[in-house]
């Protein structure tokens, strides 16, 4: 159902007319200090594809390269933080694969079931639906400032925090009220992932940077010009089809290009469900900004 044609980050096999098979993938080298909560974070991230298509995982395997001169309790640490948020996730880990590098990498291949009739894709957009955001942005600024050494402790924390936190509420919320168009939000960056919905809906989007959520301190470093290397790439990629206000300076742009790492999913809701949306995520615990809408046309405007 989706392969190497559809923009989506996982594979979709049917099974029957109520059941396909999930599959994906992802690992990247550490984004934080602490063993434990890299492996937490590489965890979460590696769930979230199957999240993003509205799906259930339920199996996975370990992907590691680890260097030879890392000590035992550091590798330890690493899988452990990824076994804990499978558990969390009600995900079986059986195994995996361990190769030597000179940097740590380490993530997932997950498995996971869908209803192929309520699955989610970038290309599930209409006319009229509200983009709603269920994490905030600006993981990758806050972890580059710590590689330089430049970031608050405090800020570090509400970065990882939010990295570590499953995408598996706003999933289920997303399947409970019919939803179509979704995505997770990664390293092509707000704007990266919405353009790819855009195209490949058909449509255009229009957002409205007031009302995008970013972490704390995550200003404060873009002012400073500490950016990720995939931040310029994805203005590079991605800038010629999107049109900002004359207001938003250079800062505030490159922030909604900042690669996320682990970040939320971005749904298409029915402008007549948002409010009850908005309600039981509520009740839910589950975060969630209204920050655009879809319109017709192409490309994406950047509101003030």
């Amino acid at each position: 159902m989706v392969g190497l044609r559809e923009p989506d980050d996982a594979a979709v096999w049917r099974l029957d007319e109520e059941r396909a098979i999930v599959v994906t993938t992802d690992f990247f080298t550490p984004v934080v200090d602490d063993a434990y909560d890299y492996g937490s974070i590489a965890a979460a991230n590696s769930l979230s594809d199957v999240y993003a298509m509205g799906g259930q995982p339920f199996l996975a395997l370990n992907v590691a390269a680890l260097p030879d001169n890392l000590p035992p309790e550091v590798s330890s640490e690493i899988i452990r933080g990824g076994a804990e948020k499978a558990r969390e996730a009600g995900v079986v880990i059986a195994g995996g694969h361990t190769v030597k590098d000179k940097e740590p990498k380490y993530g997932l291949v997950v498995i996971g079931f869908v209803d192929p009739r309520k699955m989610l894709s970038k290309g599930g957009l209409k006319v009229g639906d509200v983009l709603i955001l269920t994490k905030p942005l600006g993981f990758g600024v806050t972890t580059t400032a710590l590689k330089q050494q430049k970031a608050d402790e405090q800020d570090v924390q509400v970065a990882v925090t939010w990295m570590k936190r499953l995408n598996k509420t706003a999933s289920q919320l997303a399947i409970e009220f019919n939803l179509h168009g979704g995505t997770d939000i990664t390293g092509y960056s707000l704007l990266g992932h919405g353009m790819e919905m855009a195209e490949a809906s058909g449509v255009s989007l229009r957002f409205d940077f007031a009302a995008v959520p970013f972490i704390s301190g995550a200003r404060k470093y873009a002012e400073q010009g500490i950016f990720p290397g995939g931040a310029f790439d994805n203005k590079k990629h991605f800038g010629e089809k999107v049109n900002f206000a004359d207001s938003i300076d250079e800062p505030k742009q490159m922030l909604l290009f900042d690669p996320q790492t682990s970040g939320g999913l971005l749904f298409g809701v029915p402008q007549d469900s948002v409010d009850p949306f908005l309600a039981r995520a509520k009740e839910l615990d589950q975060p969630a900004w209204k920050v655009g809408r879809v319109q017709a046309g192409s490309g994406i405007q950047i509101d003030d």
